[in-house]
């Protein structure tokens, strides 16, 4: 649900005009829409609504408290992975009961700090893991409960660097792993298995990978309560696509539910969801200043913006593609050019070789759909400062993040 369109040739998000918030708040500046974040969750909740599911927001896609607070008020919980997420959803104030605290790689400090805090659930992901919680919670005096993340061993049709379900991945365990040493460690008395869970990667077009993910997981819940254990929870875990190119159809909810719920519709447990991406991705766009042009002697054309890798890594990270217009629809013609950031580094590049109109020094782009892993990959690299944030609901808006200062690059130097 992308709110960003243009009205007499100005680009606008919700009722608020783009140019109008980059002179009050200067670039670069991510504009986040409220109303694309409610409509989001409401379509999800609504594919869904059979499972009556516990959607549980996966924090890791954008942590702004504003936006936590936002759909915590909708109703969602959330999946953490870590310490500092777990912290900013208390702060929140989503309900414990309704967190999943997930990760590769918990801490000692991580695990005692979720049971602490009386979270539903930890996810976890090897059998060393399994025996680190049960023997801190015996020392917490506690049961620790635990959903399994089992890797299925789907292989899915997206970029190599967001699968997460192959058994290449370092994600889950295997099923006969898990058998295998829950036969042979009965006596682990301080942890409570009551749920199983998947999450195999992220864009997912192709329904049958859930499919067949979901087929293996059911397997393994029919062998753990053939062992004795409860398996009150199911969590499908996210990876549900949104479209960064306005001109490609729209991708709906209806095709992935159609395949999903019907599986699980009489599973006897409760069923959970992790959409990050999904709901808050095409809520916001990266408003940047044109900084210069230029054209080498091979009459190849480069805009140099204010923003760079350092407000945006996707596309230095992943090869992302992210559609890029103008704050001021011209009718100038249109040119081909590379996009770029002023970090000194050449995959400083937004978009290589990009039709887009002519524009002059001073004029604004706008980078869309960069709400998921945007802001919250925003580092200081280059000493550069991260960027404000602003949330626009109809005809109104907030800074939900003030930009850094100086000041802020050494305030925890020593």
């Amino acid at each position: 649900m992308n709110n960003f369109t243009y009205k007499n040739k100005d680009l606008y998000c919700e009722s608020v005009q783009i140019k109008t918030l980059a002179k009050k708040f200067g670039t670069p500046l991510y504009v986040t829409s409220e109303e694309s974040i409610q409509g989001q969750y409401a379509s999800f909740k609504s594919a869904f609504s059979k499972l009556d599911p516990l959607i549980c927001y996966a924090v890791k896609a954008n942590t702004n408290l504003s936006i936590l607070r936002l759909l915590k008020k909708a109703g969602a919980g959330a999946d953490v992975g870590g310490s500092g997420e777990l912290y900013k959803a208390l702060k929140a104030g989503i309900n414990p009961r309704k967190i999943v605290f997930s990760g590769v790689g918990k801490t000692r400090g991580d695990i005692e700090y979720a049971l602490k805090s009386n979270v539903l659930t930890l996810k976890v992901e090897s059998t060393s893991e399994i025996i680190l919680i049960n023997s801190i919670a015996k020392k917490l005096g506690m049961v620790a409960s635990l959903m399994i993340r089992i890797n299925p061993g789907v292989s899915v049709d997206t970029h190599k660097h967001i699968s997460t379900g192959d058994i290449g991945h370092k994600f889950g365990l295997e099923e006969k792993i898990l058998l295998s040493f829950l036969d042979n460690n009965k006596n682990l008395k301080n942890i409570n298995i009551m749920g199983i869970d998947i999450h195999i990667g992220s864009q997912i077009a192709n329904p049958k990978a859930y499919l067949l993910a979901i087929k293996n997981i059911l397997h393994t819940k029919i062998m753990l309560e053939i062992r004795g254990y409860k398996i009150s929870h199911i969590d499908v875990g996210g990876g549900f696509p949104i479209t960064y190119d306005v001109k490609n159809p729209k991708l709906f909810l209806d095709k992935f539910a159609k395949v999903i719920v019907p599986l699980l519709i009489n599973s006897g447990s409760k069923i959970l969801f992790e959409p990050g991406r999904y709901l808050v991705g095409n809520a916001s766009a990266l408003i940047t200043e044109i900084l210069y042009t230029k054209q080498n002697s091979k009459k190849k054309n480069f805009i140099i913006v204010d923003a760079g890798m350092t407000e945006l890594m996707r596309p230095a990270l992943y090869d992302a593609y992210h559609d890029i217009i103008p704050v001021l629809n011209n009718n100038k013609k249109s040119i081909i050019a590379d996009i770029v950031g002023p970090v000194c580094e050449s995959t400083d590049t937004f978009a290589y070789g990009r039709k887009i109109r002519e524009l002059k020094c001073g004029e604004h782009l706008a980078i869309l759909s960069a709400g998921a892993y945007g802001a919250v990959m925003a580092s200081n690299y280059n000493g550069r400062l991260r960027p404000a944030e602003v949330l626009v609901l109809g005809s109104k808006y907030k800074v939900i993040r003030k930009r850094d200062k100086l000041e802020d690059l050494i305030k925890n130097e020593i």
